[in-house]
């Protein structure tokens, strides 16, 4: 077994929607995502989609309802998407005019780690929170620390 560490070429979260094609037109509308391919079924509906932040892809699919169902749980769990941007202020006032009253978006708040972030759920339950760098400086509460890997390169 090689020590050499793996060349990684990228991440991407794969989301899973009761109705794709809805979430293709939600997340590029509410989130400025943009759309690069989709794959439809014989109706029209999308099975399967890459939409774009930035360089950045995320992949969605369609399940249906009973989906989750079959495999023992009430629906995916545990998923926080970050997407990061360089005005997290313009992102927050573009989510909250594209979703009005009908979802929560919390208010953009500084981190006691440097970040500035606002968080807010989409139409298939999938947690996001947009992500701007304010700072290097951190400052935590007393008693935490901060302990970065030394850097191999």
């Amino acid at each position: 077994m090689s020590d050499e560490a793996p060349s990684y070429l990228g991440l991407a979260p794969y989301l899973y929607y009761t109705d794709a094609t809805e979430a293709v037109e939600w997340l590029t509308r509410v989130f400025g995502f943009r759309e690069k391919v989709r794959y439809v079924d014989a109706a029209g509906e999308v099975f399967q989609a890459t939409v774009l932040a930035g360089t950045a892809e995320i992949q969605l699919t369609a399940v249906d309802e009973g989906y989750w169902e079959a495999k023992g749980v009430d629906g995916p769990v545990g998923q926080l998407n970050v997407v990061y941007v360089d005005d997290v202020d313009t992102q927050y006032e573009r989510v909250k005019e594209a979703v009005g009253e009908t979802v929560e978006v919390t208010t953009p708040q500084d981190q006691p780690y440097g970040a500035r972030l606002f968080t807010v759920q989409d139409i298939g339950g999938n947690s996001w929170a947009f992500w701007q760098r304010v700072s290097d400086t951190v400052d935590l509460p007393v008693g935490w620390q901060e302990i970065r890997a030394e850097d191999d390169s």
